[in-house]
């Protein structure tokens, strides 16, 4: 947001949103240390010069106001993960940013006794079925729980957790997708969002900042007044039908999805706080 501000309020009107999370923003910042800052500013000025050449119309000198927005945190409940939003009302244009440091996640969704990946996902609740096979995996969790067994101390947890619990997803997914032939479209929207945007992703060790563009519905790279973006971004393809999803080869905790139109996902199970999560990760071939 700094970095942003900075550039472009050189180059037109130009105001930062006051809203709760700009105040939470800004302390977290402030209790950063000086390096962290240091690489964080680095990385977001590397991006900042590509996403003005995509987006003309953030430079535009006109008379109308930009602002830049850090969007609440509710909104991802929403399908919704841009994480700044830039706009110009005038015009009615809006683009987003999602920001991630140090991984490509896309998100990190709990597994549990009660929740319903399913319905949460793309609006189907998970069948009896399905309950009926992942009931016997958090029984065993919640014993060990209950004996003070830490993680690292239950044996076999590829064939009693990561095995029979990534099954059952897989035969879950596969059930939904017989079911309703848009369920590949409705989870891709859901894991990547409904909005339009650009992922700006840093990589300290590699010394990278790397830009992901989400253009599903043409929202993005428009042309300002007097200048086209050298750069064409493409517009994606959202999926319609799944291809194949099974066991990573060699793995037992990683299932890959294959969609059409290019889209491969990565679904990762993996434990923390006592809870067990899929850390979601989209690729797009």
């Amino acid at each position: 947001m700094q970095t942003l501000y900075k550039v472009i309020a050189e180059l037109r009107k130009t105001r930062i949103v006051e809203n709760s999370s700009l105040v939470a923003n800004e302390k977290a910042w402030s209790l950063m240390d000086e390096d962290m800052q240091e690489i964080f500013m680095t990385s977001a000025g590397a991006a900042i010069d590509m996403i003005l050449e995509f987006e003309p119309r953030m430079a535009e000198v006109d008379s109308d106001e930009l602002t830049l927005e850090f969007q609440k945190d509710g909104q991802g409940v929403k399908c919704d993960v841009r994480d700044i939003v830039i706009k110009r009302k005038n015009i009615e244009w809006e683009i987003g940013l999602s920001i991630k440091h140090n991984h490509d996640a896309v998100k990190h969704s709990r597994l549990s006794h009660k929740l319903d990946f399913g319905n949460e996902w793309f609006g189907m609740p998970c069948s009896d079925e399905y309950w009926e096979a992942v009931e016997p995996v958090f029984d065993l969790l919640k014993q060990e729980k209950n004996y003070g067994t830490k993680w690292s101390e239950i044996a076999d947890k590829s064939q009693k957790v990561y095995i029979p619990l990534l099954q059952a997803f897989i035969d879950e997914i596969n059930r939904a997708n017989e079911k309703d032939q848009t369920m590949p479209r409705k989870m891709i929207e859901y894991l990547i969002g409904i909005e339009d945007y650009y992922k700006v992703v840093s990589k300290d060790s590699k010394r990278l900042t790397m830009i992901h563009t989400f253009n599903m519905h043409d929202t993005l790279n428009k042309p300002a007044k007097n200048k086209v973006s050298a750069i064409t971004v493409p517009i994606v393809k959202l999926p319609t039908r799944l291809v194949a999803l099974e066991f990573k080869p060699g793995s037992d905790n990683t299932v890959e999805m294959y969609l059409d139109n290019g889209w491969q996902l990565s679904f990762r199970i993996h434990k923390a706080s006592n809870i067990i999560f899929i850390a979601l990760t989209v690729l797009r071939l």
